[in-house]
């Protein structure tokens, strides 16, 4: 099988496209024939040896997919061969096929296309999973968006109004803000034009947002805690400005706030039924039309390189996925 394989821990730019071996069944696995890949920031943090899981070389990257279900292990009943599904194998997903633990297996909602599946497990199931679960968002609630526009940030607009919150999304400039417009956000801050805390603080007449979610760090992170309302709790989803921001404790202490670090993937094993709670509520909303899924572009595996170059440049809004066969 054809495969984006990892030889050396430093760049995603390393990657070599190769025939190798198809991967073998797992006790409990489900065996996937790929048809697109969803790529993801911690694409390139894995291949430079900067993420928080550290598999060795050689191995193929890629922490989602949609296909089709080839083959089952002895014993798994819960998705049967010729299934469209979406998954998360961890790693894995950059290649023709991939076998996934079937508690990482999801049956594509209907009238999914497998571009969007492939897309749709991380960035919605981090903004659904860490709003509801972990910064336990109640309606009427004010949601302050970070990155709006990228991957997860338009997933957290659209779970956070699909939950009755309103939604101030940031973004860098008015292209980037009318498209959070265009899937539920009510306000919208450019930062590279406006000073996030006073323009938080004015939208919601002094008082701040009820839930940050922050994808981006650094600054925006610094601004957040100077915006956020007495009780608010901030979601800590990533790093994408570069800098890791360090908490002062005594604005906690002042304002009784909460910093809530949240990395998805842990919870495949540390509450698998609180997830698959999640992306069932997920894919309800998707088929009541509450969702709408934005794929900006899809690459061929041979230019998986070129495809997270362009992630990493910043300017994409939604997702890509790699495509590597028909729906």
């Amino acid at each position: 099988m054809r495969a984006a394989v990892c030889h050396e821990v430093s760049s995603y730019e390393a990657l070599k496209v190769e025939d190798i071996p198809a991967p073998p069944m797992i006790p409990g696995g489900v065996r996937i024939r790929v048809a697109a890949a969803g790529l993801n920031f911690a694409d390139s943090l894995i291949t430079a040896g900067q993420y928080q899981e550290k598999p060795q070389p050689p191995f193929v990257p890629g922490f989602e997919l949609a296909g089709t279900v080839t083959e089952v292990a002895d014993g798994v009943t819960a998705v049967p061969v010729g299934a469209r599904v979406m998954a998360m194998p961890g790693t894995g997903a950059f290649a023709e096929e991939a076998v996934v633990p079937e508690g990482a297996v999801w049956p594509l909602p209907p009238g999914m296309d497998m571009a969007t599946g492939a897309a749709f497990p991380i960035a919605y199931g981090t903004s659904h999973f860490g709003l509801f679960d972990r910064a336990r968002l109640q309606p009427g609630e004010v949601v302050l968006v970070h990155g709006a526009a990228g991957g997860v940030g338009l997933t957290a607009v659209e779970c956070a109004k699909a939950g009755g919150a309103t939604v101030i999304a940031t973004a860098g400039g008015a292209e980037k803000l009318a498209v959070a417009a265009a899937h539920g956000a009510d306000h919208g801050i450019d930062y590279r034009e406006e000073d996030i805390r006073a323009r938080v603080l004015a939208l919601t007449g002094g008082r701040g947002a009820d839930v940050v979610y922050d994808p981006v760090g650094g600054d925006v992170f610094d601004a957040s805690l100077r915006c956020t309302a007495p009780d608010g709790r901030l979601l800590a989803v990533g790093f994408a400005s570069g800098r890791v921001p360090r908490v002062p404790a005594n604005r906690l202490l002042v304002k009784n706030l909460t910093v809530t670090g949240f990395y998805w993937g842990a919870y495949m094993h540390l509450a698998p039924a609180r997830v698959r709670a999640c992306m069932t509520e997920l894919a309800d909303w998707h088929a009541a039309g509450r969702l709408r899924p934005r794929v900006s572009a899809e690459y061929p595996l041979e230019r998986v390189v070129e495809a997270i170059g362009a992630l990493l440049g910043r300017g994409v809004t939604g997702k890509l996925v790699l495509r590597l066969a028909p729906d």
